[in-house]
Order: C-alpha cells, then structure tokens, then sequence
C-alpha cells in the first residue's frame, strides 16, 4: 500500500542518544530501534527519526547549556501529547524546556505550546482540552 502525504520527520542530532531519550520521554514516542547512525521513534506510517551528524561537522558545533534556541529555523515539528505540564517537566529533568503555561494557547480546539529539545531544536506540543 502506498502512503500519500507526510509519513514523518528527520532531525539531525549531534548527540543521537540524547536526543532519542528526550522525544521518547517528552513527546510519548516509543522508540523502535536506535543504531550507531540513527533512532526511528513512532511506527509506520508515522515516525520520527533522528540522524546522527557525523563525526568531523558534530566536532565544529558547539551546544550551549542551556541551549541556544533554534527559533529561525523555517520549520517546527509537532507532538500530541496527553498532559503538556506532565511533558514541560521532563523537557526540563532532560535539559530542555517547554514554554510556561501561561504561554499556551489554542489551535483548532487543542492546547499549545512550544518548547525546546537539549540542542535548541524548536517543538510544539498539543493536546485536548
């Protein structure tokens, strides 16, 4: 069978572990395998992988902590999530950050809100009201 439309997304991760962890965690993703180059989160048709940046353009980039927030980048991907405050505290035990609550707002009938993964990388997150 052939899937039309968007089946996923690919970020490009300095720390692939890291990154792995916090999306599974944050975003509710199971993660499905994790190799030396890359993690696949979600299962077919929608999923989630994340590549690792080879070795000799990972050395030339540097992550602050907290990160630098990536909030330029033309695109943003989007997580449903059941509980957004139980997601912003595991953003934050696993260095990144999910906007205040009084920073939510709604879209088609959804909470919103925004956050951050450990390398700056921009997320939403939505959930019913």
């Amino acid at each position: 069978m052939t899937h039309r439309g968007l089946i996923g997304a690919v970020l490009y991760a300095k720390d692939l572990g890291r990154l792995a962890q916090f999306y599974a965690e944050v975003a509710g993703i199971e993660l499905q395998v994790i190799e030396k180059g890359f993690a696949v989160l979600g299962t077919k048709p929608s999923q989630f992988v994340i590549v690792r940046i080879p070795k000799r353009i990972a050395d030339q980039i540097s992550i602050e902590a907290p990160p630098e927030v990536r909030e330029e980048t033309p695109i943003k991907p989007v997580f449903a999530v059941e509980d957004i405050a139980r997601a912003r505290a595991r953003a934050a035990a696993l260095g990144g950050a999910v906007d205040a609550a009084s920073r939510e707002w709604e879209f088609e009938g959804e909470a919103v809100c925004d956050g951050h993964d450990p390398e700056g990388n921009v997320f939403q997150l939505r959930t019913s009201r």
